[in-house]
């Protein structure tokens, strides 16, 4: 079973998408702030990062980039309200850069995507 690293600070939101995620098959671990989603990708070397951008402690594009130097190969998805970021080369890191929506069939699409590709590049290296 893979395992997706929701990061977001809003309770209400991880609770639908840890809901919605999990229904597709995955095990969700949770993060509340940046800091502590590099924390939760040491602990349990996700398959996945959906990462919000806007959170307290840490910001979302701070957290990304030090996951991504211990953890290179982990897949992550952007995911905020704000539009606007995408134009930041800092994001430009993620696999993936979603606005947030009611409707998380991109995200949930998205998340499918990226672990196939994933998990192509694992099989590649191993072969």
């Amino acid at each position: 079973m893979d395992t997706i690293l929701l990061v977001e600070d809003d309770k209400n939101q991880i609770l639908l998408y840890e809901q919605e995620i999990a229904i597709e098959g995955y095990k969700v671990v949770t993060a509340m702030n940046g800091l502590e989603a590099i924390e939760k990708a040491r602990n349990y070397k996700p398959d996945l990062v959906v990462m919000d951008i806007n959170m307290p402690k840490m910001d979302g594009i701070e957290s990304m980039c030090r996951i991504l130097s211990e953890h290179r190969n982990i897949p992550i998805i952007i995911n905020t309200a704000y539009s606007n970021y995408q134009n930041n080369f800092m994001t430009w890191s993620a696999d993936a850069y979603i606005i947030k929506s009611s409707d998380l069939k991109e995200l949930k699409d998205k998340i499918k995507e990226l672990l196939i590709k994933k998990k192509r590049k694992d099989n590649e290296k191993t072969v």
